[in-house]
């Protein structure tokens, strides 16, 4: 167990380190560091759940000298740190930690152009002291008062508001990463396909499960989401996303269209609607009006509508309703995380988004082989040295994509996963209770406007604009 923890923990080490890794995969420099970042992102998760866990705040009084008062101490000052330390509270302070550190390195990033800088050490290493200041961040954070400030807000609701800004940007720049793996996956198979002809209608069923999905999320959406009575707004977001996403589908097959871009089918829309009606559901359990948001619990419990969209501090537990509403979320969150983490393409729309030009123009010259990524590094002399070498700089000339971006994207995402655990909801002013918003229902349905909008340009751009290479 000892070798194997040590093993892992050089595997996730600097490029020098993994000089003494050769049971792990071979990977590029910056394809590892991303997918550390991404864990230490996936673990402050992880916490903000565990935090939220019921009965936790009964376990921390069983703990001696913790929670309840000693001869020496404050029982009411006892009782709000450890109140402090469970429910939407914890979450908020966990997530401004890992901003904070997102934050920090994004600005300390700034103008790194190769790992010659002496930055980009500090990027691809010293990763236990990187895991150490996040812990610090965090345990500060839990000292940050929960009371009203000079203004009368709390740290919650100022937060809260920054969060729901960070969130729709990264709702927007995951619009981009799902459109980008949308494409990338009717590509790949159109590519097998011509090898073996199973390819193409494995491309015909999940092309036709997503749009049976999607036809089904919209007669539920109808059936628990609307009533005869009222809900007008649900009826037009449902009405005009199932439209939009009709239209779309038609432009992706128009013979005009499938001559400008022969990979245009079928599945990318297919797979864009699923995360329309995905935002549009998402959208409606932000409403306020509780005789048109039932919620998950009501529905499968055949409470039908009306269910009081107020929860108590201690009613956010991942056992709660409102928690199951946002798992599907962390879920999509986390596959975009991901695949933005390990998708290395400068063709791609992740590679076009966080490269300058400049780095686009080297790696896209590049086969992106292990071999003449070795070679790119500047070391020409050892090879047998460079066998036993499993992760390699991929960077030496200029690095694989912007670390500054990165961050950002990382800041953003942290902010949005903070806003999807506690559901979008708003604290009150005494910190005693959330309560679905509108502004959170118009930003998620708004996104999902901008989704059709994204996808549909990267259909007709390349007719529109044909003298520019979309390659």
């Amino acid at each position: 167990m000892g070798c194997c923890l040590g093993t892992l923990a050089c595997c996730i080490g600097s490029a020098a380190c993994s000089l003494c890794c050769s049971c792990c995969p071979s990977c590029k420099n910056s394809t590892s560091s991303r997918i550390v970042y991404a864990l230490f992102l996936l673990i402050g998760t992880i916490m903000s759940l565990i935090f939220l866990a019921p009965g936790l705040r009964d376990s921390l009084d069983k703990i001696p000298a913790l929670c309840k008062s000693t001869l020496f101490s404050d029982p009411i000052l006892k009782k709000k740190t450890c109140d402090s330390l469970v429910g939407y509270g914890s979450v908020y302070r966990i997530c401004f930690a890992m901003a904070s550190f997102f934050f920090l390195f994004m600005v300390l990033m700034i103008k790194v152009d190769s790992s010659k800088d002496p930055r980009a050490k500090i990027q691809n290493g010293f990763w236990l002291f990187k895991f150490l200041i996040i812990v610090g961040i965090v345990v500060g954070a839990f000292f940050i008062p929960g009371g009203p400030g000079l203004d009368g807000a709390t740290f919650e609701q100022v937060f809260m508001v920054i969060g729901m800004i960070g969130g729709f940007l990264f709702i927007l720049i995951q619009l981009i990463l799902i459109v980008d793996f949308a494409h990338s996956w009717n590509e790949a198979w159109l590519g097998y396909s011509e090898e073996n002809s199973k390819w193409y209608f494995a491309l015909l069923f999940f092309t036709i499960i997503n749009y049976l999905i999607c036809l089904t999320g919209v007669v539920l959406l109808f059936v628990y989401y609307t009533n005869s009575d009222g809900c007008t707004e649900h009826k037009f977001f449902i009405s005009l996303n199932l439209i939009l996403c009709v239209g779309m589908s038609v432009i992706s097959i128009l013979p005009f269209v499938q001559s400008a871009n022969e990979t245009s089918g079928l599945l990318q829309p297919s797979v864009i609607s699923l995360y329309v009606i995905y935002l549009t559901w998402s959208a409606m359990t932000n409403n306020p009006d509780v005789d048109c948001n039932p919620g998950l619990a009501a529905i499968f419990n055949g409470e039908g509508s009306g269910v009081n969209k107020t929860l108590t501090t201690a009613s956010l537990t991942a056992g709660s309703g409102s928690f199951a509403e946002s798992l599907i979320g962390i879920f999509i969150w986390f596959f975009c995380v991901l695949f933005s983490s390990i998708q290395t393409s400068a063709h791609s729309n992740v590679g076009k988004i966080t490269m300058k030009s400049s780095e686009r123009t080297v790696i896209a010259d590049d086969s992106g082989s292990e071999e003449t990524m070795i070679k790119s590094s500047g070391d020409h002399g050892d090879d047998k040295e460079r066998q036993g070498q499993k992760v390699w700089d991929d960077e030496d000339e200029h690095v694989a994509y912007s670390y500054s971006f990165f961050h950002f994207m990382f800041f953003l995402a942290t902010l949005y996963v903070m806003m999807t655990i506690t559901n979008w909801y708003s604290p009150s002013s005494d910190g005693k209770s959330l309560s679905a918003s509108a502004p959170s229902m118009w930003i998620k349905i708004s996104s999902s406007w901008c989704c059709v909008l994204i996808y549909t340009w990267t259909v007709i751009a390349p007719i529109l604009l044909s003298n520019r290479d979309f390659d």
